[in-house]
């Protein structure tokens, strides 16, 4: 599969826009990247299961650069919540090493895809009701947080996301204020993009009919052009979540996660 003209002007495309997401809604951009580039291998000719693996491990690839770009951008208004990363962040990585090492080279691409879809669908579902936490209810204690981070980074590692999905509303459902939720997510991006990356390499380099280019299940040339293209609107995004009211950041970041979910049931339904 060659990169041609087109498919680059695409991909910088999809850097630009999951970028800008990564900074505005601290998900990483994973939400809006594994759709479009099972898209995009699939018009190309790579079969569809094997697409949507390379698609979710392509995309945790570029969360390692976008995380940087839109937490620096975040810390320096003093939103990341340091003390929540530091707590969840061991969690992550082991939690992420199953998923990606483990239970990713067993599924097929057809159920990742359909687990995708079920769980961003729920997950906007609970953006949109925008239900009250207890207002006594906090963040637990250090061992709830290593498990809820070992939580988020099995589910990260399963469908190629940075863990935003999960953690900024696990933590706004702890009465986290949704700037400093969103600014930690993309704080957590990071770790949770190292050890998955880790676990998709390794678990793909033996994998028959992959493309030029591949590292394991990672597409080089695609992760090239994305993250060189989003570390220039992350921190757009950033700035324009501090400037946005509470409600609307989360009907945003609801209604992407409705419209992608759709596209991943529907190619996870088609493809078995």
């Amino acid at each position: 599969m060659s990169l041609d003209p087109t498919l680059v002007f695409e991909l910088a495309l999809l850097g630009l826009g999951s970028g800008f997401l990564a900074g505005l809604l601290g998900i990483g951009g994973g939400m809006l990247m594994v759709p479009f580039i099972t898209y995009l291998m699939s018009a190309r000719g790579v079969a569809p299961d094997l697409a949507v693996k390379m698609a979710i491990a392509t995309s945790m690839a570029t969360i390692m650069f976008t995380s940087i770009a839109s937490v620096r951008a975040h810390h320096r208004r003093g939103a990341v919540r340091w003390d929540i990363v530091r707590r969840l962040a061991p969690g992550i990585v082991l939690g992420s090493m199953l998923g990606s090492l483990g239970v990713f080279a067993l599924l097929k691409g057809s159920s990742l895809a359909i687990f995708f879809g079920l769980f961003v669908g729920f997950s906007a579902t609970q953006m949109f009701l925008d239900k009250k936490p207890a207002p006594t209810r906090q963040m637990p204690g250090t061992a709830g947080q290593l498990a809820a981070g070992g939580f988020i980074g099995f589910l990260s590692g399963l469908v190629g996301a940075g863990g935003g999905f999960i953690s900024v509303p696990f933590m706004t459902w702890c009465n986290v204020a949704m700037h400093n939720a969103v600014a930690t997510s993309a704080a957590l991006g990071f770790p949770i993009a190292v050890a998955n990356v880790v676990g998709y390499v390794a678990s793909g380099t033996r994998v028959a009919g992959l493309p030029a280019g591949s590292l394991g299940y990672v597409w080089l040339p695609a992760l090239g052009v994305i993250a060189l293209c989003s570390v220039f609107t992350a921190p757009l995004g950033a700035r324009a979540a501090h400037g946005l009211p509470v409600k609307k950041l989360k009907r945003v970041f609801a209604s992407i996660l409705y419209l992608l979910a759709a596209y991943m049931l529907w190619k996870g339904l088609t493809t078995r």
